[in-house]
């Protein structure tokens, strides 16, 4: 099992910056990637899409509308996972969650975190 907890998240008027913070705990040794998924919250209900990813080896992926503003990153020592959030856009509102993979016996397990809210407006 693993656990996560977000931390981060508010309200920001568009142009402005966030730093949303990922801690996990547990099986934390089965983790192979770490990542923050998005809601939009007119779109509640539908599937949350990818915002930005980071793997054990550090390998990072970002969507595309995303590209350029927001960074992810990782303490490895802190077990935690970082997005650095500029430019903010209106667009970008949504609840953001935390999410981490594992593998154990060759299954693939998926953790999600409580969920922070971001609000981008004037």
């Amino acid at each position: 099992q693993v656990q996560l907890v977000e931390s981060g998240g508010g309200l920001v008027q568009p142009g402005g910056s966030l730093s949303l913070s990922c801690a996990a705990s547990g099986s934390i040794f089965s983790i192979n990637a770490m990542g923050w998924y998005r809601q939009l919250s007119q779109a509640l209900g539908k599937e949350r899409e990818l915002v930005a990813a980071i793997t054990s080896g550090g390998d990072t992926n970002y969507a595309d509308s995303v590209k350029g503003r927001f960074t992810i990153s990782r303490d490895s020592a802190k077990n935690t996972v970082y997005l650095q959030m500029n430019s903010l856009e209106p667009e970008d509102t949504a609840v953001y969650y935390c999410n981490a993979h594992s593998t154990v016996g060759g299954y693939g397990y998926a953790y999600w975190g409580q969920g922070t809210q971001v609000t981008v407006s004037s």
